[in-house]
């Protein structure tokens, strides 16, 4: 996934080049501050347990939970870290974190880069149905995307794969079946250890806060291609989030979305050099909106019917264009 490019007329190839050079020291900084302010929020979270200040630090803490994520997608590029163990050695650790196995995750995300906003290949659009106001709503809370994703682990780890994850070969289907057996081997670990010392400390410190916030993350995860041209140029189908710094930094510069899916190898320290490049050669600026702006646009568009396409394509904003229905999947839903 990481050699691939949705275009190969917007960058001159040593420019690509010298912005796809991977660092050890820019991920593992990037990493270690993560990690870092996620080992703080933890220590402050406990030590306020039940008071007031609890409740901004249990939201903070959640919310970097989440966030992990964005380590996972990176690693999965193989671009977080230049050495490959590395990128794999995170993956793998915060895909048991979030309940979403890396290799899974990995060959998920790989459908989805490759066929962007394609209903029939796309594989996050193959996992969830065309939005209606309910299941949107339902999705945005976090609640939809846990019941998936539990009862997703549990079928994987039973043999029972999706039959539309078509783009999994027969090794890569035992080696997830597997995969997903070592989480729950772990989870039950985690939990008899909890129930042998009476300890509630993986309630509190990791899985309330990250179930609880998700929402937060689901703002990040909906708004990316919600709403924009269904067609598979990555500068017309992905939207660039306009975030501040801090949520940047947590999301590992993922908020460059667009500039991300035209070319996924360039790593994520330089995404914002890769997106004034891109909006430099096409002489427009790429799709992009604040979090409140994309979620008004779509509610406002579901309340009129199922999901369709919505303009919002530059910095500024743009007005409702004619509703353009998506074909409907048949799947359920997903990340």
């Amino acid at each position: 996934m990481d050699g691939w490019v949705s275009r190969t007329d917007i960058i001159d190839p040593r420019q690509l080049k010298e912005l796809s050079r991977r660092s050890n020291f820019r991920g593992a900084l990037q990493l270690a501050s993560h990690v870092g302010a996620l080992c703080a929020t933890g220590w402050a979270l406990w030590a306020t347990w039940g008071g007031w200040w609890g409740v901004p630090l249990f939201l903070l803490h959640g919310y970097l939970i989440n966030t992990l994520f964005a380590a996972q997608h990176e690693g999965n590029h193989l671009t977080a870290f230049k050495t490959r163990w590395a990128n794999n050695a995170m993956t793998h650790c915060t895909g048991f974190i979030l309940l979403y196995p890396c290799m899974w995750e990995r060959w998920v995300h790989f459908a989805h880069h490759r066929n962007t906003g394609n209903w029939e290949k796309d594989a996050e659009l193959l996992m969830r149905p065309k939005y209606t106001l309910g299941n949107f709503l339902l999705y945005l809370s976090g609640l939809g995307y846990w019941v998936f994703r539990v009862k997703m682990l549990f079928a994987i780890a039973a043999g029972a794969i999706p039959s539309w994850a078509y783009w999994l070969t027969p090794a890569q289907r035992r080696y997830v079946v597997v995969e997903a057996r070592w989480h729950w081997v772990g989870y039950a670990i985690i939990a008899a250890l909890s129930v042998a010392f009476d300890s509630w400390a993986a309630v509190t410190l990791w899985l309330a806060p990250m179930i609880a916030t998700k929402p937060f993350h689901q703002l990040q995860n909906i708004s990316e291609h919600i709403g924009l041209d269904p067609g598979l140029d990555t500068t017309k189908n992905t939207r660039t989030l306009l975030v501040p710094g801090f949520v940047r930094w947590a999301l590992w510069n993922m908020p460059y979305h667009s500039a991300h899916h035209t070319f996924p190898g360039v790593p994520f320290h330089r995404l914002k050099d890769l997106h004034g490049a891109i909006e430099a050669k096409l002489g427009r600026p790429l799709p992009a909106a604040g979090y409140v702006e994309v979620h008004v646009k779509a509610i406002r568009a579901l309340m009129k019917g199922p999901e369709q396409t919505f303009d919002l394509p530059f910095a500024h904003g743009g007005a409702l264009r004619a509703a353009v229905p998506t074909p409907t999947p048949v799947h359920a839903a997903g990340d």
